[in-house]
């Protein structure tokens, strides 16, 4: 495997979520400072948004404007030329904290939650993946998946492959014309799927715990182990062709 450099490019964050490039720049939310903020290549931080429900994933549709996940309230903002408005109110169909997000080149945004009430210590449970519509309109496009997380869609625009952080894989799904979702297939095994009725009992089954993730020019997905304090190069299949171990036993829950 190559030898990877490490450069800091932002210090002094708090929980780092969501990371995108865009735009000549780094894009990323900071969970507890409830911050979004703009990072140069060479650094230099610019907060750009405060969200006091605490921000994740991040997203742009084709006029420019851009998506935030606000998690605890289960809603999706938009934010374009400074204005921050409700793009869509998700609460009827969140089980738990609403979480990260990706979106098509339709400015369709695909959106996952925890599917419980994690910090709360509730009973773990499956949860789905919402689509929003360009106008707002929000569909149940997937169920029974545990804790999505980090998706990619494919350069094409034909395939999403969501995270499961609790499920030992990487499921994918066809996107049909109209959005909805078909042909759900493993793309990823990473482990036998974790069984049981508390959290404890499931993290000690999970392998690698997909988190935020991004595809590579190969087809391969790049993604945050979330419980190893790695990255993993995942090939289609479940193979793991190179391992990236975080310096200073650093804990890894995003990257792009």
């Amino acid at each position: 495997m190559p030898e990877r450099a490490f450069r800091t490019v932002l210090e002094g964050g708090s929980y780092f979520e969501g990371p995108r490039w865009h735009d000549g720049a780094w894009w990323v939310s900071d969970f507890y400072r409830h911050t979004v903020s703009r990072v140069a290549p060479e650094g230099g931080e610019t907060v750009v948004l405060e969200v006091e429900h605490q921000p994740s994933g991040l997203g742009w549709l084709p006029d420019g404007s851009m998506l935030v996940v606000s998690m605890k309230d289960h809603r999706l903002l938009r934010v374009i030329d400074g204005e921050v408005s409700t793009h869509a109110d998700l609460s009827d169909v969140c089980g738990g904290h609403l979480n990260d997000l990706v979106v098509d080149a339709s400015g369709r945004a695909y959106v996952g939650d925890f599917g419980f009430d994690l910090m709360g210590g509730g009973t773990p449970n499956v949860a789905s993946v919402k689509r929003v519509d360009p106008d707002g309109t929000v569909t149940v496009a997937a169920e029974g998946l545990r804790f999505p997380n980090g998706s990619v869609i494919t350069p094409d625009g034909g395939t999403l492959i969501v995270g499961e952080t609790w499920g030992n894989r990487f499921t994918a799904f066809d996107i049909a014309t109209d959005g909805s979702l078909t042909n759900r297939r493993v793309w990823a095994e990473l482990g036998p799927e974790p069984v049981g009725d508390s959290v404890e009992v499931l993290l000690g089954q999970v392998v690698v715990a997909p988190d935020g993730c991004t595809l590579d020019a190969d087809g391969h997905i790049w993604v945050a182990d979330g419980f190893g304090k790695r990255v993993l190069r995942i090939a289609p299949g479940g193979a793991i062709v190179e391992e990236i171990t975080a310096p200073h036993d650093m804990g890894v829950y995003a990257c792009a």
